[in-house]
């Protein structure tokens, strides 16, 4: 499965931005994780393609939204209440398995699409 990320940019605290993974096929999950610098990466949000349930950081749970398009095969990280912090390069990340989505941590996902930087301005 390739991977292809979309949609990064410049908002003030606050604004919004809509990323974009587009799949060049339909994998079991799909996943949103960021890097921040200096740090790990860590877990944003996934959704499972079948049933599209979801799951989310405490971090963005309440202010960011992940949806799939079936017939686009891409996936959605809708952003709103933006805050500073939120700055990190932003990865999506699909895996075949159903652990990746129990336990969705960023080294377990086998297909990686490229970052997108995401600022966010005070």
């Amino acid at each position: 499965v390739q991977l292809q990320a979309s949609g990064g940019g410049l908002v003030q605290t606050g604004g919004s931005l809509r990323l974009s993974c587009a799949a060049s096929g339909r994998p079991y999950v799909m996943g949103w994780f960021r890097q921040a610098p200096g740090k790990e990466r860590e877990f944003v949000a996934v959704i499972r393609w079948s049933g599209g349930s979801t799951k989310y950081a405490d971090s963005v749970r309440g202010r960011f939204t992940i949806s799939r398009d079936n017939a686009k095969n891409t996936v959605y990280l809708q952003m709103n209440n933006l805050y500073p912090e939120d700055t990190a390069v932003y990865y999506c990340g699909a895996s075949r398995y159903s652990d990746s989505y129990a336990y969705p941590r960023p080294d377990d996902y086998e297909f990686r699409g490229q970052g997108t930087q995401v600022t966010v301005s005070s």
